[in-house]
């Protein structure tokens, strides 16, 4: 989402709330995009002069055309070019001498089509910063504002847009055809929509901060193709959905490349889109899958009410589709929780001896709509619930509209959000709209009601947590200048053992005891000397991942067994590895206690460094259970990254094992987040494993390995 560097003011007000419009290219031939966005202006009563431009018709929809947007006579705010490629420029410059405030490039062809386009849109949005104007697009759709005092639809949509309390904004200009029609059969209205395509001016950023101050904007949606630059995003994200929530559907999830990372942490944040995941998590913004769950999610935030827990009540007429919500709330992390037995005693009291009254609430099928009254009434009001999906599988012998009626009324009796999951053709398409109109979001499929139960709850959840704090701690900054400047004016590269070591103990980071021993007869004193049983690694600064080549020996009890071990270990390592420096091997003393962890850097091109935490040792890639944050890390950060991984009850200690030291893992990746925020020549590390242990106990690094560029990266 780039960013505008220019001193202009953001105010995008030029567009959505233009005086006068300008079609430069109205055609008279229907079905021509000129033709289609003046008679959408007309037709959607945009409360300004139109004034269509094309030098070849007298007039255009009965309006009289101009020959050029400089033979216009009064004062013009926007202006929609949709001539041929090769008159763009022309169009924009004759827009700027206009004083025309804001244009929307239409017409494609520009930098999505290679060097010549690309230089192409570089001289227009030249020719827009000259003049003073902002630009959508170019190759975008247009924009809609549905304010009754305000209305613009300037689109080539067919599909006339509902008013409602959402923001959209789409990357795609073809997707957004179809977003505007599949919105309004679900019954959700925009308060502004814009088709951004190449995003030349303005950006994601742009729209997502003047909606931020709109009153008639309540929920952002936001469709992306990529970032442009995603850390002038950070703080507008962090600051925004602390009012407005924000969601996004991204495309492009899966990426190629992952082979040629060298660290694990690198290969894991390629394959795992690791940087757009944190980016969106950090900043308290939903991600979703799908376009449909980007209109599900979005019509339950704009109901306003929000849940103060995860619990969830729910009421059906029938098994199946119960059984499906339960199913899904539990898998998506949410509780179904039990109700009090007062709550049982009122179900049981108003419904027939066949109905359940556990949670989920079944009042079978010929429960009417006095059944939903009752039962909402006495779930709505139970302590052990926060939220309530109301299912209704419409039976021929019960009103669809009466227990829409009765949903209804309960949503003014209870305080918790609820959403409804009426399924089938009913037929009465305007009671289900009146339900979404009233603040009770109805779906079709239980699927599509737990996944907007489920991000309500997370919203709430994001809203309510705490900022987080940045500490700083007292580090050796000199000797980690010393080990990166070594490698720096070698030209970069992987460092040493020895440098990675005095590098990391500098910030903070324990390692375990080690020693360098460059043949057979010292690597035997060695292990002598540290008491066995040792570990033997190869030291070669061109052996990355040592385990792949036979380069470490565990376990290993005796001198006897060194020796021969050694020379074991440097033959499988030159055999694998016929180039590599070999300088000897480490010798460690051989550690049973502890549960083996990763920590990681990967410098990402777009995010900037990419901290990662996950369980290790060999299973790194394997299991793929790690978690990412973009630094530099709050507390807040890293402690949600310690917590959040699919296999945290492994760290919480099983069979009666005590848990790890989670706080002293939150601190570690924390230093760390301050190593690569001071060193930026640092590009990717490992530590791997590091062995983590309860509190009282010291836990350390095993192995770690850290890459240096030979120059600063680009910021």
């Amino acid at each position: 989402m780039a960013g505008n560097d220019d001193p202009r003011s953001t105010s995008l007000d030029a567009l959505y709330r233009p005086r006068s419009i300008a079609v430069i290219g109205a055609s008279r031939r229907k079905g021509a995009i000129g033709f289609e966005i003046t008679r959408n202006l007309i037709n959607y009563e945009f409360p300004g002069a139109v004034y269509p431009v094309n030098p070849n018709a007298q007039t255009v929809h009965s309006i009289r055309c101009h020959k050029s947007v400089l033979a216009i006579q009064d004062d013009v705010d926007l202006a929609f070019i949709v001539v041929p490629r090769p008159l763009v420029l022309r169009a924009v410059e004759e827009c700027g001498i206009k004083g025309v405030k804001a244009i929307v490039v239409i017409t494609a062809g520009f930098k999505e089509t290679g060097v010549e386009g690309e230089s192409e849109e570089a001289a227009i949005l030249e020719a827009v910063r000259k003049h003073g104007m902002r630009m959508l697009g170019p190759n975008c759709m247009g924009l809609i504002n549905t304010h009754p005092e305000r209305q613009l639809n300037g689109t080539f949509a067919r599909q006339t847009p509902l008013m409602g309390r959402v923001g959209f904004m789409s990357q795609s200009g073809a997707l957004g055809v179809v977003l505007l029609d599949y919105a309004s059969r679900m019954n959700l209205g925009f308060s502004m929509f814009a088709s951004v395509g190449n995003k030349a001016d303005v950006s994601g950023n742009d729209l997502v901060e003047y909606w931020e101050n709109d009153p008639d904007t309540d929920v952002i949606c936001l469709y992306l193709e990529g970032f442009g630059n995603p850390r002038k995003f950070i703080p507008l994200a962090r600051r925004v959905t602390r009012r407005k929530p924000i969601v996004v559907v991204k495309s492009g999830r899966t990426l190629q490349g992952a082979q040629a990372a060298s660290s694990h942490t690198g290969v894991l944040a390629r394959t795992m889109e690791a940087g757009t995941q944190a980016l969106l998590e950090q900043n308290g913004i939903l991600r979703v899958n799908t376009v449909r769950q980007i209109f599900d999610v979005a019509k339950a935030l704009v109901a306003g009410r929000y849940p103060k827990g995860d619990r969830i009540g729910i009421v059906t007429n029938a098994g199946g589709p119960g059984v499906l919500i339960t199913d899904a709330m539990v898998h998506m992390g949410m509780k179904v929780p039990a109700f009090t037995a007062e709550t049982q005693k009122k179900l049981r009291a108003h419904l027939p001896l066949e109905a359940a009254v556990g949670n989920p609430v079944d009042i079978i099928g010929s429960g009417d709509a006095e059944s939903y009254r009752h039962s909402l009434d006495a779930v709505g009001s139970d302590p052990n619930v926060d939220a309530l999906i109301v299912v209704f599988v419409p039976p021929v012998m019960v009103s669809v509209s009466e227990v829409s009626r009765a949903i209804l009324e309960a949503r003014h009796k209870i305080e918790i959000p609820m959403l409804t999951c009426i399924m089938g053709g009913t037929g009465d398409e305007e009671i289900l709209a009146e339900l979404d109109h009233s603040g009770v979001p109805n779906y079709e499929f239980p699927d599509a009601a737990a996944v907007a139960m489920s991000s309500l709850v997370r919203y709430a959840q994001l809203r309510a947590r705490p900022a987080g704090t940045l500490r700083t701690f007292d580090v050796d900054a000199g000797a980690a200048s010393r080990a990166v400047a070594s490698a720096r004016a070698r030209g970069g590269g992987w460092l040493g053992e020895e440098e990675v070591r005095t590098l990391f103990e500098a910030y903070g980071i324990p390692f375990v005891e080690s020693a360098r021993a460059a043949d057979r007869d010292e690597a035997v004193k060695v292990a002598s000397r540290v008491g066995y049983p040792v570990v033997l690694k190869v030291d070669s600064p061109d052996v990355l991942h040592k385990t792949d080549v036979d380069g470490v020996q565990v376990d290993v009890r005796s001198d006897e067994e060194v020796a021969s071990g050694f020379d074991r270990m440097l033959e499988a390592v030159r055999e694998a590895q016929p180039d590599a420096r070999v300088e000897g091997v480490i010798v460690q003393p051989m550690l049973k206690k502890g549960k083996e962890v990763i920590l990681g850097m990967t410098l990402d091109p777009s995010f900037g460094p990419l901290i990662m935490f996950g369980l290790g040792g060999i299973f790194a890639e394997v299991l793929r259970d790690a978690s990412f944050r973009i630094a530099p890390l709050t507390d807040l950060d890293a402690r949600e990254m310690v917590e959040g991984l699919r296999g945290e009850a492994y760290l919480r200690g099983v069979r009666g094992e005590g848990p790890v030291d989670f706080e002293g893992l939150a601190e570690i990746l924390m230093r760390l987040s301050q190593l690569v925020m001071d060193f930026q020549e640092i590009e990717e590390f490992d530590i791997n494993p590091f062995l983590a242990c309860p509190e009282g106990q010291v836990s350390a690094a095993v192995d770690a390995r850290v890459r240096i560029a030979d120059s600063f990266p680009s910021p």
